[in-house]
């Protein structure tokens, strides 16, 4: 049996679809990893490790990084759950 094109496609991970979206929310306000992090109270290597996927956020930290760059948190969720739907 053939598989759709839609079906062969890897799927995005919640994780590395907030990634994506933290950085896109980042750099459009412009600021460093260094710069959100000092300005939030994460560290920067944290930053990046959440920007690559390779860590899950709690609500908090999701919270937390949308009030430092003036997001609504749901509006940050409704990004992800976009990039996440397309597979």
């Amino acid at each position: 049996m053939v598989k759709s094109a839609a079906h062969q496609r890897k799927a995005v991970s919640p994780e590395t679809a907030f990634g994506h979206v933290l950085r896109s929310v980042r750099k459009s306000h412009p600021l460093s990893q260094d710069d959100l992090g000092a300005k939030s109270g994460y560290h920067r290597t944290y930053i990046g490790m959440l920007e690559r996927g390779e860590r899950s956020p709690s609500l908090r930290t999701i919270f937390n990084l949308a009030s430092t760059l003036g997001v609504a948190p749901s509006e940050i969720v409704r990004q992800v759950e976009r990039l996440v739907g397309k597979r």
